[in-house]
């Protein structure tokens, strides 16, 4: 199926278009390990965030007992303070030598998207205490500003700085432990104030992130996942996205990692979709997707990115959370699955309903 056709398909037909997929899903199933570990690519590190992202993958694709067998792999490694390394091999750690707060978070997002896909509340039931105990991990790396810290270093201790992508993240993981805990009664006020006080660091303390490095507002990442998560919705979601869209997106072909680089990478461009869905800009987020399908191949895995001055594939990678990235993407632009959703309409929390904020047009300037 060439990009046009894939582009008709789904403005026109708006359906999921199973056989054009099911060889994506395949490529993730056939890098998938014994115990559930999904790796980047063969041979190579697996880490929990971008593990979660091809386990999503696998759901959507009606994989389900290979998304539930990838959980289990989080399960059986998860250290008793709820966390896990950053990077894994063969069952073992490679990188021990930090724990990252957005990896350790993630996994509440896919065990409430495993859910809304299956429906299976005994799963929800049997993987509630490692979400409960990742998110307590979490809650002792929030400031008292409510920016969350992206490490624990195993030499240094905490890093008491922020990311704005990696805290976007979180606050969505935290949405999603609610709803977790609300759906199987348990308590969740705490969690829900994390994610408030989350919230409203994002919007109005610019000053908690970057601190200690130079600013990412170069990544696209620190532009759209404010979206993409629901910390901006509505006219504001639509505001920041406009305001720097000529910055990181190269018409045709799709959304560039870094602002300064002309490099257009496969999965930010999928996630740059569902943030323009949930900011209501539908015929962008369908005209992004379909420029991607160039970059297939036929065994259904996808390149990292490409470099447009160069017309070369770079680097020579074709990553498991990549094809989950893509299979997410589809299933919100088609309503899939129950699941379609999550990424593209969001619960607002207490200061979102209390008032509309308008976001800060984000800098290029270290803050």
């Amino acid at each position: 199926m060439n990009v046009v056709s894939m582009h008709k398909l789904l403005m026109n037909d708006g359906k999921y278009p199973t056989e054009y997929f099911f060889q994506t899903a395949n490529y993730i199933l056939g890098l998938q390990e014994s115990d559930g570990a999904i790796p980047w690519e063969a041979g190579s590190i697996v880490d929990p965030w971008d593990h979660v992202e091809a386990a999503m993958g696998l759901s959507v694709a009606g994989e389900t007992c290979a998304a539930h067998h990838a959980f289990e792999w989080l399960k059986n490694l998860q250290h008793e303070n709820g966390s896990w390394w950053a990077a894994y091999k063969s069952g073992k750690a490679v990188d021990a030598s930090r724990v990252e707060t957005n990896f350790v978070a993630y996994v509440a997002t896919g065990v409430w998207h495993y859910y809304l896909v299956t429906q299976d509340k005994e799963f929800l039931a049997d993987f509630w205490p490692m979400v409960k105990k990742a998110m307590a991990f979490v809650e002792g790396m929030q400031s008292p500003h409510g920016e969350i810290y992206w490490a624990m270093d195993t030499k240094t201790g905490i890093n008491k700085d922020a990311l704005i992508t990696g805290c976007s993240s979180i606050y969505k993981s935290l949405e999603c432990a609610v709803c977790i805990a609300k759906e199987l009664g348990q308590e969740h006020d705490k969690l829900a104030r994390m994610r408030l006080n989350l919230g409203k660091a994002i919007r109005s303390k610019p000053e908690r992130f970057d601190r200690t490095w130079d600013s990412k507002s170069r990544y696209s990442m620190d532009w759209f996942y404010p979206v993409l998560t629901g910390i901006y919705s509505g006219s504001d979601a639509k505001k920041r996205l406009q305001v720097r869209w000529d910055e990181f997106v190269e018409p045709g072909l799709g959304c560039r990692c870094v602002a300064d680089e002309p490099w257009v990478t496969i999965a930010e461009s999928c996630e740059l979709t569902m943030a323009l869905l949930a900011a209501g800009e539908e015929a962008k987020a369908h005209a992004l997707f379909s420029w991607l399908h160039e970059f297939r191949l036929d065994d259904g895995s996808w390149w990292t990115g490409y470099v447009f001055t160069d017309k070369v594939l770079w680097p020579d990678e074709r990553p498991t959370w990549t094809a989950g990235a893509v299979l997410l993407a589809a299933d919100a632009l088609t309503s899939h699955t129950a699941a379609a959703q999550l990424f593209t309409r969001h619960a607002p929390d207490e200061n979102q309903q209390e008032q509309s904020v308008t976001p800060p047009a984000p800098s290029v300037a270290k803050p």
